[in-house]
């Protein structure tokens, strides 16, 4: 094994050597140890991507489409997306300079943060939620502000928007929201974003949508803040990964007003030169021939949903109806205490079910877990027996 240079041992990042390795990542791998385990724990659809998707990317395979593309993305797909988008938000971005195409969300949002915060930037995130945003939003060296949604349906209010405005002061920059969210399953309604958006605009913040679940709402349509705001600072997030089950293709994209995208541009080209041709070719074929492809597994996501629902309750589990996404984040029951981490622990290594730590993302998250039903019917069936058989023993 090759040793180090002494003289090297105090080589690396002291901004990154401060921020945690994701622990949703972490905890999967130390549980994925235990025998038998049923882990519920990552966001990954178990269905296979349509067929026709697959057939696309085969001919850009079979076609040599083997060389780099633009950076942005192919010309074709950013048009496929620009249409898409004025179809579902009703608003007009231009394919060849309002878009760019990303390796999957998480680069879209990295891409973002490095590109359009300054050092000291507060960015306000409704918590819970997805623990990405804390470290990308520290990487850039911007200033994460929590706001917690626990008390009110773990929906962000307008009254509670501007309070945390006042007291984090002039160096708030931007807002992250994720709706449908990840770990919550909860989303706005149109008369809630409206609501939102007023004081979005009084305060001029730029305001980041990661909309990723965005076709997997279950009770009521999808609605954007970008249809709202289509002339103020938005920028809207969004991918292939959740809709389609191509987490593995690594297709995300960015639709923004050109003014902001420069910057955010040259972060991605810095990081990733162009996104692959293949993927590109099978995006392509899911947003101009499979748009109806996410119903199937809408249909499967809800009914799994309703069940994991009413099994939950009957074993003690209080949660917020999730209206989108496929998670539920569960309070625990009271007997067993609040600490997240050693109930899930013991779930693991007690019942064989792996389930995430609902302290992992932020505040008003401790003494819940979060339970992700992208599984099949006969492996969440398992989960609640075993579930069921470890709340009787205790």
């Amino acid at each position: 094994m090759p040793e180090t240079d002494p003289n090297l041992q105090d080589l690396g990042n002291r901004n990154l050597a401060k921020i945690a390795p994701s622990a949703i990542r972490a905890f999967d791998e130390e549980i994925s140890q235990i025998p038998g385990i049923i882990k519920l724990t990552l966001g990954e659809p178990d269905f296979a991507v349509p067929d026709h998707v697959k057939r696309a990317a085969i001919r850009g395979i079979e076609a040599d489409d083997s060389h780099y593309g633009p950076s942005k993305g192919k010309l074709a797909l950013r048009e496929a997306i620009s249409k898409y988008l004025a179809a579902s938000r009703q608003v007009d971005y231009d394919p060849e300079t309002e878009v760019i195409v990303t390796d999957g969300a998480t680069e879209a949002i990295t891409a973002t943060l490095l590109g359009l915060l300054n050092p000291g930037d507060k960015v306000l995130v409704p918590t819970p939620v997805f623990s990405l945003y804390f470290t990308n939003i520290e990487m850039a060296g911007g200033e994460v502000v929590m706001i917690d949604t626990s008390d009110t349906g773990f929906n962000l209010t307008p009254e509670r928007l501007e309070a945390e405005i006042e007291v984090a002061g002039d160096q708030v920059k931007a807002i992250m929201l994720n709706y449908p969210c990840n770990p919550t399953g909860r989303t706005y309604s149109k008369a809630e974003l409206t609501a939102l958006a007023e004081v979005i605009k009084k305060h001029h913040l730029l305001t980041i949508c990661d909309e990723i679940y965005s076709e997997l709402t279950y009770d009521q349509e999808h609605f954007s803040l970008a249809t709202l705001l289509p002339g103020q600072v938005v920028i809207l997030i969004s991918g292939l990964s959740k809709s389609h089950a191509m987490t593995g293709y690594r297709l995300g994209y960015i639709a923004a007003p050109a003014s902001l995208l420069p910057n955010v541009a040259k972060a991605h080209s810095f990081m990733v030169t162009c996104v692959d041709n293949i993927a590109q070719d099978a995006a392509i074929e899911a947003l101009t021939k499979g748009l109806d492809d996410p119903k199937e597994f809408k249909a499967a996501y809800q009914r799994r949903r309703d069940f994991m629902i009413d099994n939950l309750t009957k074993l003690g589990f209080e949660m917020a109806v999730p209206q989108g996404a496929f998670y539920i984040f569960a309070k625990i029951p009271e007997k067993f205490g609040s600490d997240d981490f050693a109930f899930a622990k013991d779930v693991a290594k007690k019942a064989r079910v792996g389930l995430i730590p609902g302290s992992v993302f932020g505040k008003g998250s401790a003494g819940y877990v979060r339970f992700s039903y992208a599984a099949a019917d006969d492996k969440l069936a398992e989960v609640v027996k075993r579930l069921g058989e470890y709340v009787a023993q205790l």
